[in-house]
């Protein structure tokens, strides 16, 4: 089929829109949120299908992307896509064992957390599993990239988060590398509050940057205060985030 940029923000989370009338839906008995392939050319991605109905925007031969799923795979112009049904994952079944209760392994908890990443498991599966883990500890840095520096202790500074208005991260880096210490910090976008650590640090200074960037930004200062998911030390944890902070987050009163 061919493709369209359907230009709506689902939060990172890779959605396809298709016509209830499309060949495609039809003969492969699509519903609406359906998990499946979506493959262009050597790109491939599991996405969840949205159904229209009784609209004129999109033709019978012409899927749609959301936003996160166009960026995820680029399509050229005149590339067109296949789709296909996209099994539940190994990881599935661990997570719903863990539901009832039963232990996992750590390789367990690896396979999840990398099906996390892939995009391989739904919302409503990854809040199930957040729900079964509240408050025990996962396998996130398993599958995410390392640094390493052996020159000094490195330093860290934690925040518990969901503190609006709360911007000590910036400062205390500032103080800690203007001292001497080595504190190559990675900070989220906005979770709980408006503005994330990383988003109220933008209003400064880049913070996209990508591993050889922040490793050189920190040999030059000591410090460094990056967004987290450009540099991939803890994809999982974007992957987590999601299903936790949109759709379960309490309303303001």
């Amino acid at each position: 089929m061919r493709l369209m940029r359907a230009q709506i923000d689902t939060y990172q989370e890779p959605v396809v829109y298709m016509s209830a009338d499309s060949p495609v839906c039809r003969s492969e008995g699509f519903a609406a949120q359906t998990r499946i392939w979506v493959e262009v050319g050597n790109r491939r991605i599991v996405a969840t299908l949205n159904v229209v109905t009784g609209g004129t925007w999109l033709g019978n031969d012409i899927a749609a992307l959301s936003e996160s799923a166009w960026r995820r795979l680029a399509p050229l112009p005149e590339e067109t896509a296949t789709f296909s049904h996209a099994d539940a994952p190994e990881s599935a079944r661990l997570i719903r064992s863990k539901v009832f209760g039963d232990q996992l392994d750590r390789g367990g908890y690896r396979l999840i957390m990398r099906d996390a990443i892939d995009g391989a498991l739904a919302d409503v599966e990854l809040a199930s599993f957040l729900a079964a883990c509240a408050a025990r500890p996962l396998a996130m840095v398993d599958v995410g990239e390392r640094l390493h520096w052996n020159s000094k202790p490195v330093l860290d500074k934690h925040c518990v988060g969901g503190l609006a208005g709360n911007r000590t991260t910036p400062i205390v880096v500032a103080i800690v590398s203007a001292c001497g210490g080595l504190i190559p910090k990675t900070s989220s976008r906005a979770i709980t509050s408006p503005s994330g650590t990383a988003d109220a640090m933008e209003t400064l200074a880049p913070v996209d940057l990508g591993l050889a960037a922040m490793r050189s930004v920190v040999d030059r200062e000591g410090g460094c205060v990056v967004w987290g998911g450009s540099v991939g030390l803890s994809p999982a944890d974007d992957a987590l985030i999601r299903p936790r902070s949109v759709p379960a987050r309490p309303r303001r009163r």
